[in-house]
């Protein structure tokens, strides 16, 4: 069974989908209106001090072009993502270390998924 947040006319709900075996289509279950799905957790603890960068989309994880450590400047590419076969730098909001990567080369990531965190 697997649940997504679907906003239809700026109404948001709570989807759950079940796969069937045998090839049949898959059932929705939709319930009541709800007012946002939670947050996935992040695979690695973020360290609580610095600025959380974020994908913006769903895609994949191309590229990390920094390491844990290194000074970044606003605006600078810390990651490449693919979505829809083109190529997206997912670029530092503020200058800083990085503290910490929170995905890597090849993972899928979802919106909101924790990529870096700099500080």
């Amino acid at each position: 069974m697997k649940r997504y947040n679907i906003t239809v006319n700026g109404k948001a709900y709570d989807v759950s989908v079940e796969e069937l075996d045998g090839g049949a289509a898959p059932a929705a279950a939709v319930s009541a209106p709800a007012a946002a799905a939670p947050a996935p957790a992040p695979a690695a603890a973020a360290p609580a001090n610095g600025t959380k960068v974020s994908a913006p989309m769903p895609g994949t994880i191309l590229d990390i072009k920094v390491s844990v450590g290194d000074t970044v400047s606003e605006g600078q590419a810390l990651a490449i993502l693919e979505a829809m076969k083109m190529e997206n730098d997912i670029n530092s909001p503020c200058a800083g270390k990085v503290l910490s990567i929170n995905v890597q080369k090849g993972a899928a990531v979802e919106t909101g998924t924790l990529v870096c965190v700099v500080g």
